[in-house]
């Protein structure tokens, strides 16, 4: 019970974040999940099936409140299961740790670079339809191979590129349900053909698991009213700040110094 209540919390806090900022809620899950042992496949085996709760839940909240481009919606959810598709198959039968310098990189970089255009206050602009199917196939691959790489890297690269952080928190967000059926439909496919060896001590972590998606659950109904509340230029500060935040907690983790 210990356990399940921690996850709880943690994955309220995590999903209370996620649903603001489009992004948090599978880096917090799954690192607290590899700081507690749990393998990186299975950990973010385990992530992805609490999201598909979560993330339903998320979505239709940020529906509901119009934070959606449906425009962009479509190629991106299309491109981002693909990736995702090919990042899980991928983590099952390697470490996906190998990348995980370049996804810290990027996320300070576009930090900053966020916290720059939030400083001048630049407005924010259209992004053009054809570029966000190879930002959702990377995007998901990422997702699928960290655990948790959707929000950080679409989110921001979607603010970054001038869209307004409303709509691309809330689309983005809303693709995650799509994307984290199409990854947990993967892995479950790993186990079925023997393709993924360790998948049987999933059930070790079951309280874990429960606890993200009851804690997720609780927090994931606010989000779009707080995204759709929150001034623009708020928005922006939050999303570079937490990615800056997210950058120097893997790096710490890569460097040993966190574990």
């Amino acid at each position: 019970m210990d356990t399940f209540l921690l996850f709880l919390l943690v994955g309220a806090l995590a999903q209370a974040v996620d649903g603001a900022l489009g992004m948090a809620y599978g880096v917090i899950s799954s690192s607290v999940l590899l700081a507690l042992g749990v393998p990186p496949a299975m950990a973010s085996a385990s992530v992805h099936g609490a999201e598909v709760f979560t993330t339903a839940a998320s979505a239709s909240s940020h529906v509901w409140h119009r934070n959606v481009e449906w425009r962009l919606f479509v190629p991106l959810t299309i491109a981002g299961v693909i990736g995702g598709v090919m990042g899980a198959y991928v983590l099952a039968g390697i470490d996906g740790n190998a990348i995980k310098p370049f996804i810290v990189a990027y996320l300070a970089g576009m930090g900053l670079y966020i916290l720059w255009r939030a400083g001048r206050d630049i407005q924010p602009r259209r992004i053009r339809q054809w570029t966000v199917a190879p930002l959702g196939l990377i995007g998901g691959f990422l997702d699928a191979v960290g655990g948790g790489g959707w929000g950080p890297t679409v989110s921001s690269t979607m603010v970054g590129a001038g869209a307004e952080p409303r709509r691309a928190i809330g689309t983005v967000n809303t693709a995650e349900f799509f994307l984290t059926i199409a990854i947990s439909a993967t892995f479950v496919w790993a186990l079925v053909t023997g393709h993924w060896e360790e998948a049987g001590a999933l059930q070790n972590h079951a309280a874990a698991v429960g606890g993200l998606v009851v804690g997720g659950l609780l927090a994931a109904p606010f989000a779009g009213w707080i995204t759709k509340r929150l001034p623009r230029k708020v928005l922006t500060y939050g999303v570079g700040g937490l990615l800056i935040v997210l950058a120097g907690f893997q790096g710490l983790q890569l460097a040993g110094l966190l574990t």
